[in-house]
């Protein structure tokens, strides 16, 4: 199997030589502490990789830790906020009215997103989405019904709405990272709701998922060589 699916073993460009995250770092030690788990390498070869994962500063330092095992996802650079910026908007609104409706996936966010929902419901996925500019507004009018809109972990999120007898969450509310979009969420919740939440990608869900599931099966692992050792 090919080293990284994300980061060319031979690089064309400087990306190897982009500064590795905390995150980077803790996704190869889970790889090596999995391999270790399946038998792939011994105890030993484990503390040595993930000393040097856990030392690493760029992504090829981080290469060379997992080529030789077989798996799926390996590390690679984040996608940089540039390429979700521009393009022209698939949808500039909606209406629920007894009903429901949702956009989500791959989708252009226009400049101004305007959504009303009567004894009905909406779901505003940002995640995946391309913004067609920098700063972009999802102006949400709740009637007796209600909306989810998900934003991205990296967003600047800026919410100013109003509940009547109703609620307007603000959790989600706060700065997000250099170049990120710019998100602004208004409008007005009437004997309903507005619910706003940062969550990340949906396969950075299943990776944690994952991880944690790695952890578990790990913790077993110890305590039998602890048991082994004690007999």
């Amino acid at each position: 199997m090919s080293g990284m699916a994300d980061l060319p073993d031979v690089p064309q460009d400087r990306t190897p030589q982009l500064r590795a995250s905390n995150a980077d770092r803790e996704r190869v030690a889970e790889i090596l502490r999995t391999a270790a788990a399946e038998g792939r390498i011994d105890l030993d070869e484990l503390d040595e990789r993930l000393g040097a994962a856990y030392a690493a500063k760029t992504y090829a330092d981080l290469v060379p830790l997992t080529r030789d095992l077989p798996v799926a996802a390996h590390p690679g650079p984040p996608m940089a906020v540039d390429n979700r910026i521009g393009g022209a908007p698939t949808s500039s609104g909606g209406v629920a009215v007894m009903g429901g409706f949702h956009r989500k996936g791959r989708w252009v966010v226009p400049p101004l997103f305007v959504g009303f929902a009567f004894w009905g419901g909406g779901e505003l996925d940002l995640r995946e989405a391309r913004f067609a500019e920098a700063e972009v507004e999802i102006r949400l009018f709740a009637v007796m019904g209600g909306f989810e809109v998900i934003v991205p972990e990296d967003a600047e999120v800026i919410i100013n709405g109003v509940g009547i007898m109703g609620g307007f969450d603000d959790r989600a509310a706060g700065p997000g990272v250099p170049g990120g979009p710019r998100i602004k969420v208004t409008g007005l919740a009437f004997w309903g709701g507005v619910d706003v939440k940062r969550l990340p990608p949906k396969e950075e869900v299943e990776r944690r998922k994952l991880a944690r599931k790695q952890e578990r099966r790990q913790a077993r692992l110890d305590r039998r060589m602890q048991r082994r050792l004690d007999t």
